[in-house]
């Protein structure tokens, strides 16, 4: 039975779901919703039941002490609200969570029962992917929806992927079956430096939620510590001439790709949202599931200080039709995949 026992009558709704897993490459988009949930101070007013959709032996409860007595956290999903304030305010049902073990059609109801009780109008899941993007070039978000008069509406992709996919996709899916307009927003994270965090993908996912609901984000310090991740980044990479040549190589394919991308509709576009955050008063925005559907290894653990030192990459196949392709950068879905397939 849902319980929503002191949450207030909402104002235009909208639900806005993370997942941590094969769906959140570099922690970077349950990290953006953690930063909604911070700097807009949300209050949890519900959490599935753990029993249900978790195996405790993949992901593990946490033990601590509170004021002198052992506490058990026990991984699940939580919600909570928010209220953005300004000219038109309206509130966010924050979700995030872990994908969950097992039941995911009985999780997915679960969720979308919480949505119809509060009167949410548009479901966004945000997702990220290991891709083959280069650091030092602005991060590649892509919005997909299956509802074809949605994507005409909001500028978004219709997904068109087919593969292997994650809770996002399924959720997603979920969303559509029931009547709910649903959307995902993809980053795609460098897969030769995918030890999280990347606050560069976590500020991009932000910074296309903005324009996506019309609504400022506060950004904090995230700006600040993304540039300080590209440096870092960068030191590290210098320090390989194999990595650097890589990059290089990843850099020319990037912007040889993008060249038609640079019209004066394109480029109005970037300088539209660029005016509406500084006038808002903040500043400019500057194993996981990959591109093509599979799974992510291991490639640059955390070096001293605490940096992510990317590793030695190996060329990637370029026969292989990646997921990101077939729908735009990463249009992700199953791992990104998980992200098209929504």
């Amino acid at each position: 039975m849902i319980e929503l026992e002191g949450v207030p009558e909402l104002i235009d709704p909208v639900m806005v779901a993370a997942f941590e897993g094969w769906n959140d490459a570099g922690d970077a988009a349950s990290t953006a919703v953690a930063h909604l949930e911070r700097e807009w101070k949300g209050e949890v007013f519900a959490a599935l039941d753990a029993e249900d959709y978790y195996d405790f032996q993949v992901n593990r409860p946490t033990v601590f002490m509170d004021g002198g007595v052992r506490k058990i956290t026990w991984p699940t999903t939580r919600l909570s609200v928010v209220r953005v304030g300004g000219e038109k305010p309206r509130d966010l049902v924050l979700v995030r969570g872990i994908e969950p073990s097992m039941r995911w059609r009985s999780f997915c109801n679960e969720l979308l029962g919480f949505a119809h009780e509060l009167g949410v109008e548009l479901v966004v899941i945000l997702g990220a992917l290991l891709g083959d993007t280069p650091h030092t070039r602005p991060v590649p978000i892509s919005g997909t929806t299956s509802d074809s008069d949605l994507a005409r509406r909001m500028d978004l992709e219709e997904t068109k992927y087919e593969g292997p996919t994650g809770i996002v996709g399924v959720l997603q899916e979920a969303c559509t079956h029931a009547g709910v307009p649903a959307v995902s927003l993809w980053a795609a994270v460098p897969h030769y430096v995918s030890q999280p965090p990347n606050p560069k993908a976590t500020l991009a996912l932000l910074n296309r939620l903005e324009d996506l609901l019309d609504l400022r984000i506060p950004l904090g310090e995230l700006p600040e510590d993304a540039r300080a991740w590209q440096v870092g980044v960068d030191q590290l990479a210098a320090e390989d001439s194999e990595v650097a040549e890589y990059v290089q190589t990843l850099e020319e394919a990037r912007d040889t790709a993008e060249l038609p991308e640079a019209s004066g509709e394109a480029i109005a576009r970037e300088f539209e949202r660029y005016l509406r955050r500084r006038d808002g008063g903040g500043p400019p925005s500057g194993g996981h599931a990959t591109a093509d559907g599979g799974e992510g290894g291991s490639y640059l653990r955390d070096g001293p200080g605490g940096r992510t030192r990317p590793s030695r990459p190996a060329k990637p196949d370029t026969e292989a039709e990646t997921e990101a392709e077939a729908e735009t950068e990463p249009e992700p879905e199953a791992g990104d995949e998980d992200s098209s397939e929504d």
